[in-house]
């Protein structure tokens, strides 16, 4: 097998199928490759170990990694025309090692069910404030930041704090958390507040510390767009709660909140369905002590079936969030 080939199958297969994620993971006597697709992990193909071994040494090649370390954890990346790659490679307990190579589009797009609920997600940022998305990954979280950021970051400096960068967009600062060098979502947000950015999108909210910049960052004037993990819409005001702001504060600075998944269409595509809660609806959860969780998204669930759009198998698989 021409290796050279081989790998290029590898990402041109993983680009027109547009998946997020390459793995090459070792399993027994061979090696499996797996692509990251918006609803599903899928194996592309099984090759035997020297042959996954030879694939993950090429790419560490063209990514200037250290082809004689296998058990260190290293990283590198490559640009092509219309993606970047990044690649991560460390080894096992037994020495084998496995290679997971993230795919950067320069063009991050979602397909929605509902196009007006981007619209009203869109129209809400305009009123600056923080405005966070929450969802499971791969649920399309970053892109849906990114196309708000386009949209009302029109002629305005937008800064992006990321691990890693997911989506490249040349007319934004995109910065990007190193541990190795001491660059934390921490220093990144108060290097941040300096620069002086209109808008400011943060890839995740994951600890107390960064939520506390957020919401410092938005209490000041700026547009904060984020994500956060949270099992459902208004949920994401607990997980605010337990990483310690106070309710007062997310009064003040708090102006929408969503969750969002990217459910099949029995056409064979994926489109994004958002639950945006704001207004009075997202003030009233502010005076309670026990948050609910949805605010549509049963009902257009219901509607999605009622229209064909979606299958009965995934009304069910997706009515929980």
């Amino acid at each position: 097998m021409e290796i050279k080939l081989f790998a290029q199958e590898v990402i041109n297969e993983a680009v027109k199928l547009g998946a997020s994620d390459i793995f090459i993971y070792p399993n027994q006597e061979e090696y499996q490759l797996k692509f990251r697709l918006p609803n599903k992990l899928i194996i592309f193909k099984t090759v035997v170990s020297k042959a996954g071994q030879e694939l993950i040494n090429y790419f560490k090649f063209l990514a200037d990694m250290d082809i004689a370390e296998h058990r260190r954890p290293q990283v590198g990346s490559i640009a092509k025309e219309k993606f970047f790659l990044r690649f991560s490679s460390v080894g096992d307990f037994s020495g084998q090692e496995s290679m997971v190579i993230r795919l950067i589009y320069v063009v991050g797009s979602n397909k929605y069910f509902m196009k007006d609920q981007l619209i009203n997600l869109t129209t809400h940022a305009s009123r600056r404030g923080l405005i966070l998305t929450s969802g499971p990954t791969g649920s399309g979280k970053t892109s849906t930041m990114y196309e708000i950021a386009k949209e009302v970051g029109k002629n305005k400096v937008v800064m992006t704090i990321e691990d890693p960068v997911e989506i490249y967009e040349p007319t934004f600062l995109q910065t990007q958390i190193n541990l190795e060098a001491n660059i934390s979502y921490e220093s990144l947000l108060k290097a941040a507040l300096r620069q002086r950015p209109d808008i400011l999108l943060v890839g995740e909210i994951r600890d107390s510390l960064t939520a506390r910049l957020a919401v410092d960052a938005a209490l000041s004037g700026h547009l904060v767009l984020a994500t956060l993990h949270a099992k459902s819409t208004l949920q994401v005001i607990s997980r605010l709660q337990g990483l310690g702001i106070g309710q007062a504060e997310l009064a003040n600075c708090l102006t929408a909140v969503s969750y969002q998944r990217l459910i099949p269409m029995k056409s064979g595509e994926v489109a994004c369905l958002l639950d945006i809660a704001a207004g009075k609806r997202l003030n009233s959860e502010f005076e309670t002590q026990r948050h609910g969780d949805f605010i549509t998204w049963t009902d257009n669930l219901k509607f999605l079936l009622k229209e064909g759009i979606i299958s009965a198998a995934d009304f069910d698989r997706f009515q929980e969030g």
